[in-house]
């Protein structure tokens, strides 16, 4: 049996390996968000992508911590130890539940003071003194996590569906 530390460090490790990205895939996966919604023409969409200040690496640790301190402090040990199995369909699982952790209206707050805190404050917010061009920079940085959060949930349910499917059509065979 694997102790508290063990699992925790299993499971921060997978989520992060979800959540935080190298900064190529990053501006590639931002210069794609522009074009499809249409916020950049095409030639403008990557120099914008690498305008957006990229979230810090401690800010995804922090909020991942912050999952973990509360699924400890509510979850019995023995179903944590289950999700950090190791296999691909718990460590789908323990992201999920860290994206449902996300969508909470205290976390939502939490992210938007952190981003506030790390000058990322997002358009329409009060600011710090800040010029507008920094602040539409967060405005985008906060949608953008938002609809990454989005889209990781998507494909978490989609591999599910799949896999369900895929279950189905062996059992009936």
């Amino acid at each position: 049996m694997p102790d508290v530390q063990t699992i925790r460090e299993h499971l921060f490790g997978v989520i992060m390996e979800r959540v935080d990205r190298d900064a190529d895939r990053r501006k590639e996966a931002l210069t794609e968000y522009l074009l499809v919604t249409g916020m950049a023409a095409d030639g403008a969409a990557e120099q914008v992508a690498e305008l957006v200040p990229p979230v810090l690496p401690d800010l995804y640790a922090k909020w991942v911590n912050m999952f973990l301190d509360r699924l400890f402090e509510t979850v019995p040990l023995e179903q944590i130890e289950l999700i950090a199995d190791g296999s691909e369909e718990n460590n789908a699982a323990a992201s999920l539940a860290y994206l449902m952790f996300l969508e909470s209206e205290r976390m939502e707050k939490q992210v938007a003071e952190d981003l506030a805190a790390h000058g990322l404050t997002g358009a329409g917010q009060q600011g710090t003194g800040e010029n507008d061009e920094k602040k539409a920079a967060g405005a985008l940085s906060e949608q953008f996590i938002r609809e990454r959060m989005n889209s990781i949930a998507q494909d978490l349910h989609k591999e599910r569906q799949a896999k369900a499917e895929a279950y189905k059509k062996n059992k009936t065979c």
